[in-house]
């Protein structure tokens, strides 16, 4: 997907802005820029850093629409674990106007997560820590890409949610796979959509997550 072809898809899909376009064109120059410095993505994605990380990350605000849509309250913060190189996190704080908290623990990743807010115009908060060291608060959205299996993700993750918390997971080939294993731990509304810019790939749309209840008597 070129530069373009991503523009038409987020404008169809999303609504963008002239403004919106400058900042995601400021935001990928800085990543590219940094690329020289550190491996932020893997340089075989590259020239297609727009289908597979832009819009890869911006398909997850149609799937919060559609969670959302018509069910007050609506959410006001978002919670990305493992931000990076600013996927999905810092595109969708361009892209909407809901507060994003980014979390990193590698000192590299988050000088340059702080470049990149700066070169696009758009404020984020970001936390410099391990997630486990981070005092826990509760977000209406919380979004992980390649961050930790499913089930470790749950374990650490869920102080940081609420009852209504929407999960927006993307995940690989092994989403189906992942899931069927982690539902002997832990289960709530949970469903699995295809990715829109991969077919191998899916996104896991989750709510209500807890532990697995299990029978008096029985072995967990």
């Amino acid at each position: 997907m070129t530069r373009d072809e991503a523009l038409l898809w987020l404008d169809h899909h999303i609504g963008i802005s002239r403004e919106t376009v400058e900042k995601l064109d400021a935001f990928v120059a800085c990543l590219l820029t940094e690329m020289a410095h550190q491996n932020l993505i893997a340089r075989s994605t590259v020239d297609s850093l727009w289908g597979r990380h832009i819009v890869d990350s911006a398909q997850l605000l149609p799937l919060a629409k559609a969670e959302i849509s018509g069910k007050p309250p609506y959410p006001k913060n978002w919670l990305d674990l493992g931000s990076g190189a600013g996927f999905p996190g810092i595109v969708i704080a361009i892209l909407s106007d809901i507060a994003v908290t980014l979390v990193e623990s590698r000192r590299k990743r988050v000088e340059f997560l702080q470049k990149a807010s700066e070169a696009a115009r758009t404020p984020v908060t970001i936390l410099g820590q391990r997630l486990e060291n981070i005092e826990p608060q509760a977000f209406d959205i919380i979004t992980a890409r390649a961050f930790a299996p499913l089930d470790k993700l749950w374990r650490i993750a869920t102080p940081f949610a609420h009852k209504n918390t929407l999960w927006l997971l993307p995940k690989g080939q092994n989403a189906t796979a992942e899931l069927e294993e982690t539902r002997k731990l832990w289960q709530g509304a949970i469903r699995i959509v295809p990715s829109a810019t991969d077919p191998q790939s899916a996104v896991i749309v989750a709510k209500n997550i807890h532990p697995q209840r299990h029978k008096a008597g029985r072995k967990p």
